[in-house]
């Protein structure tokens, strides 16, 4: 059985959030040594710790403009991962072997 005090962690959760908040996150957990799982139980036990603190109207307003700036960075950032850095013709000429593959060699090459 599990130890007492040591609860068996089979509950998940799911959030969204946008792809280049969740890559600097998990970037973020990997120069920590962490998984993001053990980053975002601290945060929730930290969380549960913490008396409750009432929310004031500008703490309110800087949520929303805070999502909103977070929504506009991502929106602006999303054309950028979407659109390759290569036509199919450049890549063709660099990949020597046409293995479909950029080695090392070939990108430096470029």
């Amino acid at each position: 059985m599990t130890e007492p005090g040591r609860l068996k962690k089979s509950e998940s959760l799911e959030i969204r959030i946008p792809y280049p908040t969740k890559e600097a996150f998990m970037a973020r957990c990997r120069a920590d040594g962490r998984s993001a799982s053990e980053a975002l139980r601290a945060f929730i036990d930290q969380q549960l710790e913490a008396p409750a603190k009432p929310r004031s109207p500008r703490k309110g307003l800087r949520l929303v403009v805070g999502a909103a700036i977070a929504a506009a960075v991502g929106a602006a950032a999303l054309p950028s991962l979407a659109r390759p850095s290569l036509s199919h013709a450049q890549f063709d000429r660099i990949d020597a072997d046409h293995d479909g593959v950029l080695s090392r060699a070939e990108y430096a090459a470029r």
